[in-house]
């Protein structure tokens, strides 16, 4: 039997009449000739009701018990949807992730997955069970302590498990009804997009869309897995949703495809450094670190032997890299007269595959934003993507004009 892998988001399976509505999808893809691998999340609310308890119980925790913790939501919904197909007289089974096994590292509450190996859903598969229910977001250390994969992790396991057994297709299943050109609830011209290609999804992804984690996209990328975002909510359909494919499966693009945004952002400027070869490195290997996550960097021209240094990162990590940079400056690895955080910036971003082949479109971008009054603050580029820092408060009118400015809610 060809594999389907189908993902159900924590909204999808919130309660058990949602259970059964997502059973039913599944039990039609069954029906079609699948043997179905599903991924599941904990219902709704729960991980965070989880997350509250142990940092209630114990805020400085033992990260292994943590994941004790956290992961058992997921066991949960696993038993109760393999339990209501069972019920629809569909053979299924549930799996928590230590059992298939999904091997990882050991970093606990961040694993990364290192192997599934197949043979035991395939033999299950060969005695006549049709359905597998995994626990998402859970694996095995090497030590034999459950891991979590990280917020979002049952979407990387959905890929995961797709890549490991071939999958014809893996369908993620949420509350929206697939990618759209930006945010409906910011612009209400946004438009869902048919199709998408892999390294545009990644460049939203980790610009500030919360359709897809950006680690499932990378490992769908990388072994060319089909992915399709749809939704739980709407009549199944074989055209409904977006897929996320190769570039070369799209027959043609728009120059710029989406506009991401995030508010949760930061700049933090580090003012008279001393300017020396290495001195980048000194900077930045204390906040790499600390574990800090560092996007734009700007090094303004030296004068007199001393620069301006300005990178932006996520608004929840100002403490942690003040606290970084502060040692290293006590420490005498580097030199700097201050540090200044400006905490209520956005990132705004212009996300397209097309730009590869088309020039002008930075100049549109910039030009669209001082017609609207907007001062860039930060700017940053890749082949595919321009981003720009500004201030939040313009962030909601920068994402609309830029979405009019290209078009982008008619089709190419």
């Amino acid at each position: 039997m060809p594999i389907l892998v189908m993902k159900f988001g924590g909204t999808s399976v919130a309660t058990l009449d949602r259970i059964r509505r997502a059973a039913k999808r599944v039990g039609l893809e069954v029906a079609k000739g699948y043997d179905v691998i599903v991924i599941v999340s904990a219902m709704s609310g729960k991980t965070n009701e989880l997350v509250g308890w142990v940092n209630d119980i114990s805020p400085f925790h033992d990260a292994r018990e943590y994941d004790a913790v956290v992961s058992s939501g997921e066991n949960v919904t696993a038993g109760l949807m393999a339990l209501t197909l069972q019920d629809m007289d569909v053979p299924a089974r549930s799996w928590q992730g230590w059992q298939v096994p999904l091997r990882t590292n050991s970093a606990h509450s961040a694993a990364r997955i290192e192997e599934i190996p197949t043979d035991n859903l395939n033999g299950r598969f060969a005695q006549g069970m049709r359905v597998a229910v995994i626990a998402g977001f859970q694996g095995i250390s090497p030590e034999g302590r459950i891991t979590t994969l990280g917020r979002g992790g049952s979407d990387t396991s959905a890929v995961a498990f797709a890549a490991a057994f071939g999958a014809e297709r893996c369908d993620i299943y949420t509350d929206v009804d697939g990618v759209y050109t930006t945010d409906p609830r910011i612009s209400p011209k946004a438009r869902k997009l048919d199709r998408i290609a892999f390294e545009e999804m990644l460049e939203l992804a980790s610009l500030g869309a919360k359709v897809l984690q950006t680690r499932s996209v990378e490992l769908a990328m990388r072994y060319n897995v089909k992915l399709r975002v749809l939704s739980s909510f709407e009549e199944p359909s074989d055209t409904a949703g977006t897929l996320v494919c190769a570039e070369e499966e799209i027959m043609e693009s728009k120059v710029v495809s989406g506009i991401a945004f995030s508010r949760g952002e930061a700049k933090m400027t580090l003012i008279s450094v001393a300017d020396r070869p290495g001195i980048a490195a000194a900077i930045f290997g204390p906040l790499s670190e600390a574990g800090g996550n560092v996007d734009m960097i700007i090094q303004n021209i030296a004068e007199e032997g001393r620069t301006d240094m300005t990178f932006s990162c996520p608004t929840d990590q100002v403490k942690r890299a003040e606290k970084a940079l502060r040692e290293a400056k006590e420490a005498g690895h580097i030199n700097y007269h201050e540090l200044v955080a400006d905490t209520d910036v956005a990132k705004v971003s212009a996300v397209g595959i097309g730009m590869r082949s088309q020039s002008g479109v930075a100049a549109k971008m910039f030009k669209t934003l001082s017609d609207e009054g907007i001062n860039i603050k930060v700017i940053a580029t890749s082949e595919i993507k321009i981003s720009v820092l500004i201030d939040r408060k313009y962030m909601e009118l920068a994402v609309q004009a830029l979405h009019d400015a290209f078009e982008l809610d008619k089709v190419a």
